[in-house]
């Protein structure tokens, strides 16, 4: 873990070109962005790099365009909003290839505190090869590499890795350090008890992170869909709840490993059963609750029950740490969302630090209104993950250390 790197704070840019690594994959609906939170998360660091008198290039990617350069995936749309954010003029450097005629020049004519916006940086092929060509392109533009993304730290693609091989000056910005501080730290060294808690899915979307997670966490509980294939392997009738058979070994060594560890591994005792998954995904269903022990072959659990609720929420209680990753059910669906409630109004009024760890958790308690009431919401899903598996992340490892 790289818990002490260089951050805007350490650093001189007045007068010089400051190439930022953002995240603006923000959602697009027939060119009008539908959320702006990652354009309003970029800010503080773009404001103190342009108060400091830099002259600030930002890079980002924007969805998956597959064959180069598709105009549905043109940062034009971020452009405009940026500058009504930040109440200054964004130029925005139009180039199929990003480094192209547009932004050389928009780059040479800038003055200190201005702001250019490179075109989605996927537009080149290289970009998620890390190819060199494409780096030393991005990096001819600058001095100094600042990188803020953290939805995409754990990809070595040019933006965010390769450009550090020409440009010797690097720094986090200030969303990278408060993810480096918050997930990095509860990880590393964590105020005990700590807690973890895993919902979502998949089971194998987590294996490391719940081995991992037991050897550093007090105390580790399990929901969500993945908590079937642990009671499977615990010899209960699942039903038609969601199981991966390829890890029944897998959870039962997990079970093993946490009593050998003197871990509490906590699992659901009931759960809301239905006849089907419910279509649509919000739809009324009919549920029922029932103990683990007893679900019919012919239903399916799609969330915690009262008393798994009432026994997570317990749990939390007297924790200082709490590190969150996955809902507890169908949080998409009001009958099913329950679960998730009861975690997120669990976590809401403990004293601990509390920590939702990006993606669906995080969708989840900003969707059921307790965002202001935790300590920090990751703004990366898959690199908050990899980060609690204990990883080394490429775009967190390429930072210069601060000694």
């Amino acid at each position: 873990m790289q818990l002490n790197k260089v951050s805007v704070d350490d650093i001189n840019v007045k007068g010089k070109k400051v190439l930022v690594r953002v995240d603006f994959n923000v959602p697009l609906k027939d060119g009008v962005i539908t959320n702006d939170n990652r354009i309003t998360a970029a800010l503080p660091t773009i404001k103190k790099l342009i108060a400091d008198g830099g002259k600030v290039i930002l890079c980002s990617h924007l969805g998956k365009p597959k064959n180069g350069p598709e105009e549905k995936f043109s940062l034009a749309p971020v452009a405009v909003r940026l500058a009504e954010l930040l109440g200054q003029d964004v130029v925005f450097a139009n180039d199929d290839e990003v480094v192209g005629e547009n932004a050389k020049k928009a780059v040479a004519e800038m003055k200190d505190g201005d702001v250019v916006l490179l075109q989605n940086t996927r537009f080149r092929k290289e970009e998620t090869k890390n190819l060199e060509p494409f780096s030393a392109e991005l990096a001819s533009l600058a001095e100094v590499f600042v990188m803020d993304a953290f939805g995409s730290a754990h990809r070595a693609h040019c933006s965010t890795a390769g450009v550090t091989d020409h440009i010797k000056d690097t720094a986090v910005g200030y969303l990278m350090q408060k993810e480096i501080n918050f997930l990095g730290n509860a990880v590393e060294n964590p105020v005990r008890p700590f807690v973890a808690i895993l919902g979502g899915a998949k089971v194998a979307d987590k294996l490391n992170v719940i081995s991992n997670l037991l050897e550093k966490c007090d105390t580790l509980i399990i929901g969500g869909g993945m908590a079937y294939t642990f009671l499977k392997a615990q010899g209960k009738e699942v039903g038609k709840s969601l199981v991966d058979d390829t890890k029944l070994d897998y959870c039962k060594d997990m079970i093993a490993k946490a009593a050998e560890l003197g871990k509490q591994l906590l699992l659901p005792v009931d759960t809301m059963i239905a006849a089907e998954f419910p279509n649509p995904i919000d739809g009324p269903i009919d549920v029922e609750c029932v103990s683990v022990d007893a679900i019919p072959a012919d239903m399916e659990g799609l969330d915690i029950g009262t008393e798994t609720q009432a026994l997570f929420a317990d749990a939390v209680k007297n924790a200082k740490t709490v590190v969150w990753n996955g809902p507890m059910g169908v949080f998409e669906n009001p009958t099913l969302a329950a679960g998730t409630i009861a975690v997120a109004k669990a976590l809401a009024e403990t004293d601990a630090t509390t920590i939702i760890g990006g993606g669906d958790s995080a969708a989840a308690v900003i969707q059921l209104g307790f965002a202001d009431k935790m300590s920090h919401i990751s703004t990366g899903g898959g690199a908050s993950l990899e980060y609690l598996e204990g990883k080394t992340l490429p775009g967190i490892a390429v930072i210069a250390d601060n000694i």
